[in-house]
């Protein structure tokens, strides 16, 4: 096999490990796919490697060594000019900083990738990462603010589900009710 799908082949076998629950294990797995993606020279799928390791690392609350994983992913990614990955991984970041509820290194990072997700006309993870940062916003008793992104964010969907939908049209009702 060569480098390439051993890289590939790695890198499915921790996504498998990953959706089991086998945490441990996909980072082992990762780790080996970012040696052999770095070996091939490509910097994209390495980084995309440790991104993997971080959020896995975010789960396992091993907060420092999360921060350093996807930190070290979103410099790869500015570096290469890939606004996509960077702006995902900005999204991790922010959920990470929400997990140990620091609500304002959150809102930072959900704000900036959402600016990003808008550059790049992606507008399904604009709206998701809208109404992630319109959380944050209310937990910090930023009720109005909170509210007010949280329901930018469901317009902004492409794609609800049937719950966001339904959401989505109370919400336009309070709206024309308060005169908004």
């Amino acid at each position: 096999m060569d480098d390439a799908l051993d890289g590939q082949a790695l890198k499915e076998e921790g996504l498998r490990l990953f959706r089991e629950g086998l945490y441990d294990e996909a980072v082992e797995r990762f780790e080996d796919a970012q040696k052999a993606f770095v070996e091939q020279d490509n910097e994209t799928e390495a980084a995309e490697m440790l991104n993997n390791i971080g959020v896995i690392y975010r789960i396992q609350h091993k907060w420092d060594q999360a921060i350093g994983a996807l930190e070290e992913a979103r410099e790869i990614f500015v570096v290469q000019g890939d606004r996509n990955r960077e702006a995902q991984t900005l999204g991790n970041l922010g959920g990470l900083y929400a997990s140990k509820r620091e609500r304002e290194k959150a809102q930072e990072h959900l704000e900036r990738a959402a600016e990003i997700f808008d550059e790049i006309g992606d507008l399904q993870r604009q709206g998701e990462t809208l109404m992630a940062l319109g959380v944050q916003h209310w937990k910090n008793g930023e009720r109005n603010q909170g509210l007010t992104i949280y329901q930018r964010g469901l317009q902004t969907l492409e794609k609800p589900t049937v719950g966001q939908r339904s959401l989505r049209s109370l919400l336009d009702l309070r709206t024309r009710l308060l005169g908004g």
